[in-house]
């Protein structure tokens, strides 16, 4: 999202440790953190390993190449479209899920450098040009762009998603939370508004006129909680998203990511990140509760397992390092449960 049961309402990548897919439910998470910072992200079994001294574009094909049914070993939290979604919006929404994985992994796979990642990505913005001039795009592209016409998506909101891909080659620290929501505004937003776009064009019912606001919420909120259960993954790519005024206002450095210390200044300030996250998650609820059948199930277990993710970072205080939370058959059935009465 990624597009953690996060992951397709919103995920992008980045955040996107593991999603929510596992047990076969995985409901689509909109937003899409991204898929390549997994930890069981194993792209190996579909794309082999580019070795060194090859271009780096080769990637993009490989990646674009990938079957339209898109596995789902990414994330063990998040999940990306699942039964759950209605069968008449899986191509289009796999379409989305592709192109945004595949220039997510250019961003943030293999051993490329940020010149060659971020020419990879301009082979996306040139994709998106053909597409929006009437042109067929080069080969790779031709999904999406097959998308683009039969359900007349806004690319700027493609564009929006590349433009996110790039900066995180070259931005690794966030100042401000405004900073860091307006990362998420294009790297996880976007899917979410992308998906309600195909489901006003195929469905019978009007959306809440404040429908593309409350899909925002949730995007930006799970993406949020892939950055706080994946802190030490980050940490590792030399990324950290928590802002650096939250790390200054509870008294924290980033030495102490390093050392994985885990003292009541870093308790406090992770139930401060997760009590933020979560107030964000539950302003998307209204959405949730809106949206009908499959879909609308969809989208509030997608919530429910955000939710439960926050539960327990909060149930070890913070320390993710140790205690990296995953979902369980449990949590499963009880997010299901939850979508259905809520």
């Amino acid at each position: 999202m990624n597009w953690g049961l996060t992951p397709n309402w919103c995920e992008r990548r980045d955040s996107n440790p593991h999603a929510f897919r596992r047990w076969n439910l995985n409901p689509v998470r909109l937003p899409i953190p991204p898929l390549s910072r997994s930890r069981n992200y194993n792209r190996n079994a579909v794309l082999p390993i580019r070795p060194r001294g090859r271009p780096a574009a080769d990637i993009i094909q490989k990646i674009q190449a990938l079957p339209p049914s898109l596995p789902v070993d990414h994330y063990e939290n998040f999940p990306v479209a699942s039964w759950l979604l209605p069968p008449r919006l899986r191509p289009p929404i796999e379409a989305i899920y592709g192109f945004a994985r595949g220039a997510d992994d250019v961003a943030d796979e293999g051993d490329a450098s940020a010149p060659e990642r971020l020419a990879g990505l301009d082979r996306y913005l040139r994709a998106l040009d053909a597409i929006e001039a009437g042109r067929e795009p080069e080969a790779g592209f031709a999904r999406i762009a097959g998308a683009v016409r039969a359900y007349a998506l806004p690319t700027s909101l493609l564009r929006d998603l590349i433009d996110a891909f790039k900066q995180d080659v070259v931005k690794k620290r966030y100042a401000t939370y405004a900073e860091l929501l307006d990362y998420s505004r294009r790297s996880a937003d976007p899917v979410g508004r992308l998906v309600l776009h195909v489901f006003e064009k195929v469905g019978d019912r009007p959306l809440l006129p404040t429908a593309p606001q409350l899909s925002d919420a949730i995007c930006s909120a799970l993406q949020q909680i892939n950055f706080w259960q994946d802190v030490e993954v980050d940490w590792r790519k030399d990324r950290v998203y928590i802002p650096q005024e939250d790390l200054a206002r509870f008294g924290v450095a980033e030495e102490q990511i390093d050392e994985q210390r885990v003292d009541d200044r870093w308790r406090e300030l992770m139930a401060f990140e997760c009590k933020r996250s979560r107030a964000l998650l539950e302003r998307g609820l209204p959405l949730a509760r809106s949206l009908p059948g499959r879909l609308g199930l969809e989208i509030r277990a997608t919530i429910a397992g955000g939710a439960r993710i926050l539960d327990k970072i909060e149930s070890v205080g913070g320390d993710v390092f140790r205690h990296r939370p995953t979902l369980n058959k449990l949590d499963w059935a009880r997010m299901l449960a939850q979508a259905v009465v809520r």
